[in-house]
Parts: structure tokens; sequence; C-alpha cells
């Protein structure tokens, strides 16, 4: 089960990791105190459910800290995993009373929750909650849109490149570092997971990891602590320019 946290967490939104990031990034100091009333903090192990489909919501929140993914079942019982959810991503949908997937803690997760009906109410007399809210999930359209080109038409070394670059721009952005800079961050991902998300089989996962470190467009401490050069190596590796885009 869920634990609610008292101290895990900040209370404090201006101390917040994901703040300048989040749904509320753009609250004053009023609408703050309003959010701060219908808000609560869950944490989740690693591999426990956070919601199941075709679960009823009865709150919308944040991740604070760890991941999840969004995972679909067929009819036939197979799963496929459509989506990650990283710190500062919004779960849940204003208006809408099921959960439409699995959501899944992959490593240990902290968020940051309201309460469905007020959050849906303040919405609608918040501007900056209602805005901040729409870019997400035109970010969200967006990002899957590139999902379906890394999935549908990249080769594995490509998949593998563009997930470490998702994953470290992510990490760079919520640590307000520059991407000119090497990155550092700890892969939140098991190979597995991994494998799972990009189609590929396990062992293609780690060959692939291996020749990226062979030919040092990564350097790999363990299995989950990477650092990453140059940037701009790793996406020419994924088959993108520097905005993201295919290069031709």
């Amino acid at each position: 089960m869920s634990v609610e946290l008292s101290v895990a967490a900040p209370r404090d939104c201006g101390e917040c990791q994901i703040r300048h990031r989040a749904v509320c990034s753009r609250c004053d100091e009023d609408e703050l105190t309003q959010l701060d009333q219908i808000k609560y903090y869950r944490s989740f192990q690693a591999g426990q459910t956070v919601l199941w489909s075709g679960d009823q919501m009865d709150f919308v929140g944040s991740v604070v800290t760890g991941i999840a993914t969004l995972t679909q079942t067929m009819e036939d019982g197979r799963t496929q995993m459509v989506g990650l959810l990283l710190p500062s991503d919004f779960v849940g949908r204003p208006g809408r009373g099921e959960a439409p997937y699995d959501v899944v803690a992959t490593t240990d997760l902290v968020m940051c929750c309201f309460r469905k009906k007020p959050f849906e109410n303040m919405m609608l007399r918040t501007p900056h909650v209602a805005q901040r809210l729409l870019e997400m999930t035109l970010d969200e359209l967006d990002a899957a849109r590139e999902w379906m080109l890394v999935l549908g038409r990249k080769t594995a070394r490509e998949k593998i490149a563009s997930l470490l670059a998702i994953i470290a721009r992510r990490d760079a952005t919520l640590k307000l570092a520059s991407l000119d800079a090497k990155v550092v961050f700890d892969l939140p991902l098991t190979r597995e997971a991994m494998s799972d998300y990009l189609g590929l089989t396990l062992e293609t996962v780690s060959r692939q990891i291996s020749a990226l470190k062979k030919d040092g467009v990564i350097v790999l401490e363990g299995k989950r602590h990477v650092t990453v050069p140059s940037m701009e190596r790793l996406l020419e590796e994924a088959g993108d320019d520097s905005d993201g885009g295919m290069v031709s």
C-alpha cells in the first residue's frame, strides 16, 4: 500500500525540485496556498502499482522523485509499456473518472497529489494552472509522436541513444544544468524495463549499451550511473539534431 508522507517531501513549494516544471510552476503565492490546502504526498515502492486501468481516480498529481511506467494490457493478456512518467510529469486527467492505463512505480516513487474534484474546481478559476496543464498535455503529445518515430524507424543503437538522451535532457532540466557541459545522471530503468519499452531483446539492449560505452558516447559506472561527455555526440547517435529532430 502507498504511504502518505509528512517529511519525505518538501512541504514548502518553493523548495520543491520540480517547482519550475510542474503544473504549479506559474502559480503565485495565493494560488500555491490554495493548492497546498488540497495536496498531500504519497510514496510507492519500486514495483508497486499506483493505478490499475479502469480504477476510479480520486486524485491527480505530479511525480516528485522516481519514475513510473504507463502500461496497457490487451485482451489476450499481453502488455505493452506505452510511456514513462519522469519527475514533474502529471498523472491523471481532470474530467476523466477512470484511469486509462496501469501506472507502476519502476523505482521508489514520491508523488505530490491533489484531491481531484477540488483541483478541477481550481482549474476553472485559476488560469495559471489550466494554461500550464494545457502546455504539459501538448508536450506529452509531442513526446508520444517522437516516440512513435523512435519505435518505428530507428535502429536498435539509435533507440538506446534516444532513450538515454530523453532521460539526460529531463535530468538536466530539473537540475537547471546546461546541456553544453557533460551530463551525469542515474539511469532509472533496468535493462529489462528498457527492452520492454523499446521493443528490443534484453541481449540487444545490453549489447548496444556496451557498444555506446566502448565508443565513448557514454561513461558507465556500475549499471546505472551514466555520464554523457557530449550531448551533441549522443544526439548524433540517436539520429537527432540538437533540437531533437531527425538528422537528414
